[in-house]
């Protein structure tokens, strides 16, 4: 019982962290294009460089 007196702060501080690292990520642009990098995977659009002579 003596450990919850710890423990619960601990998980409540813990948890506003994450809230924050999430807000934080959230209004940097983290989340903006959701949909470019699953179809960046699918195609090779990278041109490929001739060896110079």
């Amino acid at each position: 019982m003596d450990s919850l007196i710890l423990l619960v702060p601990v998980a409540l501080f813990m948890g506003f962290l994450g809230l924050c690292a999430f807000l934080w990520n959230l209004r940097s642009g983290q989340y903006e294009d959701l949909d470019g990098a699953a179809s960046r995977i699918l195609f090779d659009d990278v041109p490929r460089k001739e060896p110079r002579r």
